[in-house]
């Protein structure tokens, strides 16, 4: 079964309102809190996006994204970096590792839903077996 949007989060509250914020708009979800979990549960749930933190146990979110673009299953997995650290610094690295949209904590719910949506809504189609 294929996952609509798999969270990489740390934070229990977070994890949880984002959980219940992408549920209530109606797509399926599942998550993962730490960086070595995310490539396995990419390659099981085949997310239609991923909503991706920086700061993660393990493995940090740039070498998640880093190995995602690198990979040739999951290159084109739309990736919404979310994370605390708002500098432009940490911007310009997700951008330049590939991440498709950033939003900085503290997000708006309504902000995140649109990000999804749009992420959702730009991705072309890809063959799903």
């Amino acid at each position: 079964m294929t996952t609509d949007i798999l969270i990489a989060e740390d934070e229990p509250s977070i994890l949880e309102a984002l959980r219940f914020v992408l549920e209530r708009a109606g797509w399926s979800v599942q998550s993962v809190t730490d960086g070595d979990a995310v490539i396995g549960a990419v390659r099981q749930s085949q997310p239609r996006v991923l909503v991706l933190d920086i700061m993660l146990p393990k493995r940090s979110g740039f070498e998640v994204l880093k190995q995602i673009r690198a990979d040739a299953a999951t290159h084109a997995l739309p990736v919404l970096v979310l994370t605390a650290r708002g500098q432009a610094q940490d911007r310009r690295i997700a951008e330049e590792l590939g991440a498709n949209s950033f939003v900085t904590k503290p997000y708006s719910n309504v902000e995140v839903v649109a990000a999804v949506r749009a992420l959702l809504g730009s991705r072309t189609a890809v063959s799903r077996q």
